[in-house]
């Protein structure tokens, strides 16, 4: 949408389009928000003005809606028959195990589909609908693997009555023209869905909603465009198959052609790995403190992390457990990152806690002050990826592991879980200290979870807040710039630092003042080059320099010197 609307001279250059979204004769399947939006596909959902805007472009459409992938489930008899027969080449191996895993927690009835799992061959009957449709030509239409027919069809973006501003409209309300110079009364004015429980979306008495934000709608006249819409899959040929769908047979067969395969797996790729678990053995060596580091994974934490892990073990002991916040600096995938530091460190014995993805209350408090991370550069994506360093680090064999019916003991222990097996774990007399270098979330669900938790809590410490002494100090939140006081780790989660803050917990506060004091890569990075070279001191090293650098060149990576205030 945004090419095709900043470009539109390119329309030429595009042939077609292949869309996987929407659902033109069959209801949505925003499972979530279903009683507001009965209607919506959750691809088209994600951005119905963009959705709009690509199918009104006048570029030719193929769609893929749930109206045709709804007819290809991934049956229990067809995921047998890829186990037993179907899985030799590398990848035919890989979708096989992907498939096992997504179907371990995915399985459960289906209306009138007889042995289905409740999942189905969404991107992959895309991708073939498109293959087909290029390879037979698709001026005739031919397609081997779908049904397809011509509909006129719109995608809604807005909710009658149109030209009506009640705040939720970006493109119109608080604007004096509005946003893309889109017509005032127009289908684009009307009301917006806010969130999953819009009150105008609700209908009283009834389980659906009436809201129709990203519904691919079959319409008449002009308002719609003519789109080349797949109906159905079709049919195998082949009498008494152990596949009932013509694709589900191409796409195994595919899978397995010799031609292309995979050259090798992670084994082959690195001869030298192997899945094993390093454990240190603490019989003879005395224990210090029993230390929590809880942390939101942003640069600095994972740098915190390598320096208390080597820090005397008769002074601290990390042993006891990491707690990883969900509503930080990095999306919770990244916690394969601190399995990764773990292994590398010898140290595969230290329980990680997985935490909360939203602050407090959420979502019937409405707090989503996360939105004020970036999501680019200097934000999640660099995060995530421990800013392209992350493939330097070795594999642990512990990696993230949703909720399984079949191997519960495999699950991701969650950060409550691994706080009460601290605490079942705790000797006569002892005492936990707690770091927390992200919000504070975890922290005070386990003060609310836990009345008794104030018992075993020696200490907090706690990076984060603005405390101000009568100086012209301001807070970090830089993209909210009408918030000229708040520190990230504490905006991020205010309820919970409110919660924390007046327990009756002893907290030692690492403020903004005293971080910044810290925020210099020149002296550290001065430091680094005069001790003595480690394999973690080099990698920490290559962190700040690659940090340095980015923010000496790009304006976006201005800020990134305040990971350095969660080391100190």
């Amino acid at each position: 949408a945004l090419l095709l609307m900043a470009h539109p001279h390119l329309r030429r250059n595009v042939e077609r389009v292949y869309v996987l979204g929407g659902g033109v004769r069959v209801t949505g399947n925003l499972f979530t928000a279903y009683g507001a939006n009965p209607f919506a596909e959750f691809n088209v959902f994600g951005d119905p003005f963009a959705a709009y805007q690509v199918l009104h472009s006048g570029v030719p459409v193929t769609l893929v809606p749930l109206d045709a992938t709804n007819t290809i489930p991934v049956t229990e008899e067809y995921f047998a028959e890829f186990g037993r027969r179907w899985q030799t080449t590398p990848e035919a191996r890989y979708c096989f195990q992907s498939l096992d895993q997504v179907l371990r927690r995915h399985r459960r009835p289906a209306p009138g589909l007889h042995g289905s799992t409740g999942y189905y061959m969404w991107d992959s009957f895309a991708a073939g609908v498109a293959f087909s449709s290029m390879r037979n030509g698709d001026a005739n239409g031919a397609n081997d693997f779908a049904e397809l027919e011509y509909m006129n069809i719109t995608v809604i973006t807005s909710n009658k009555p149109y030209g009506v501003h009640d705040g939720s409209n970006p493109f119109f309300d608080g604007r004096a023209t509005p946003k893309f110079g889109l017509k005032v009364g127009g289908v684009h004015s009307g009301h917006v869905q806010t969130g999953i429980r819009d009150s105008f979306c609700l209908v009283p008495g009834s389980n659906a909603g009436r809201c129709q934000d990203g519904y691919t709608k079959e319409v008449t006249g002009s308002e719609g465009v003519r789109v080349h819409v797949a109906t159905s899959a079709k049919p195998n040929t082949v009498y008494n198959s152990a596949f009932d769908r013509e694709f589900s047979k191409n796409f195994l067969e595919v899978l397995n052609l010799a031609k292309q395969a995979g050259r090798f797996n992670i084994s082959t790729q690195f001869p030298y790995y192997r899945e094993v678990l390093y454990k240190p053995d603490f019989i003879n060596v005395s224990r210090g403190k029993p230390v929590i580091f809880d942390m939101d994974m942003s640069p600095g934490d994972f740098v915190s992390l390598i320096y208390l892990l080597k820090a005397p073990r008769e002074v601290i002991d990390v042993k006891v457990g990491v707690l990883v916040n969900g509503n930080g600096w990095a999306n919770i995938a990244s916690i394969d990152i601190v399995y990764d530091i773990l292994h590398m460190m010898g140290r595969d014995d230290i329980p990680v806690g997985l935490g909360n993805t939203t602050a407090m209350g959420n979502p019937t408090l409405g707090c989503n002050n996360v939105y004020a991370i970036p999501l680019g550069s200097g934000g999640f994506i660099d995060s995530d990826t421990l800013y392209g360093l992350a493939r330097l680090l070795p594999r642990s064999p512990r990696r993230y592991t949703p909720e399984s019916t079949d191997d519960p003991e495999h699950r991701q222990p969650l950060a409550f879980e691994v706080w009460q097996s601290v605490r079942r774990q705790l000797c006569p007399g002892d005492k936990i200290t707690l770091l927390t270098s992200g919000p504070l979330t975890n922290l005070a669900n386990i003060s609310l979870s836990d009345r008794d938790a104030s018992s075993v809590i020696e200490r907090i410490y706690v990076v984060g807040g603005l405390i101000k002494d009568g100086g012209h100090e301001k807070g970090n939140v830089f993209t909210v710039p009408s918030n000229r006081y708040a520190e990230f780790n504490m905006f991020l989660d205010p309820l919970a630092a409110k919660t924390v803050l007046e327990s009756n917990l002893n907290i030692t506060l690492i403020p903004l003042p005293a971080q910044r004091k810290a925020a210099s890569f020149e002296s550290v990075l001065e430091a680094l080059e005069q001790t003595q070279q480690t394999p973690e001191s080099k990698f920490v090293r290559q962190l700040f320099a690659l940090l340095k650098e980015l923010q000496s060149k790009e304006k976006l990576y201005h800020h990134v010197d305040i990971f350095l205030g969660e080391v100190l």
